[in-house]
């Protein structure tokens, strides 16, 4: 880990497991907040800023889904579940709201280490790419500070809703996208940019075309099967 601490919330009803995360993490170079339920969760989240969130979904009242799916509408901090229950169908739904790794309990506390400093890794080259104003896609370039995509120094013209997309995946690479969290973070869910679900497919095939040499092979733009998109820079 770099000197700077990294800054994580940990939120989870179990008393036992909040304190013996926050000691194995403390000695691992990590600054540790914690909160036994979404409503603490969120009074710490409103005043600390924070690298990444540890989320158990089991909690009375809120759940865990609830508490990141809210989050979603405001940030995209990374986020890692955690679950005694161990179905696809929980992992899915918590890929689908936006997490972006999930592990089931028990679980060694190395190995919640290990995808920490992976995510946070990945989260420190994403920050790099929006500093250094442009990002390659194939052949193609998108400037991010002027929102314009150039193909060997050409302008490629672009409407106000696939600038839009584009810089939302952008933004979020290597990441399971839903459709939901297009029109929720796009706040496309009325007015005369109107998407639904059906429409975001369309937008997507339109916005390949621009981006991909072949937008019936694509390669950084794939649909992750039942889940949502992904982008590959």
């Amino acid at each position: 880990m770099s000197e700077n601490k990294a800054h994580l919330l940990l939120v989870d009803d179990d008393e036992r497991i909040l304190s013996l995360l926050s000691t194995y993490l403390n000695k691992n170079k990590f600054l540790i907040s914690s909160a036994r339920n979404s409503t603490e969760a969120r009074c710490l989240f409103d005043y600390f800023e924070f690298d990444l969130i540890v989320i158990d979904i089991m909690m009375p009242g809120e759940s865990g889904l609830e508490l990141l799916k809210s989050i979603r509408k405001q940030s995209n901090i990374p986020a890692i579940f955690l679950s005694a229950k161990g179905e696809s169908k929980d992992k899915i739904s918590g890929l689908e709201i936006g997490a972006d790794d999930y592990l089931s309990k028990p679980f060694e506390p190395k190995e919640l280490l290990l995808r920490l400093e992976r995510l946070l890794s990945r989260n420190k080259i994403e920050r790099a790419n929006k500093t250094k104003g442009s990002v390659e896609i194939g052949d193609k370039v998108f400037d991010t500070q002027r929102l314009d995509l150039y193909h060997n120094g050409h302008f490629i013209k672009l409407t106000s809703l696939e600038t839009s997309l584009l810089n939302f995946f952008i933004l979020n690479p290597d990441k399971t996208i839903s459709r939901e969290m297009v029109i929720n973070n796009l706040n496309l869910s009325q007015g005369k940019q109107y998407l639904n679900k059906r429409n975001v497919d369309v937008q997507i095939t339109r916005l390949r075309k621009k981006i991909e040499s072949d937008p019936t092979n694509p390669r950084h733009l794939k649909t992750i099967r039942g889940k949502g998109y992904r982008f590959l820079p």
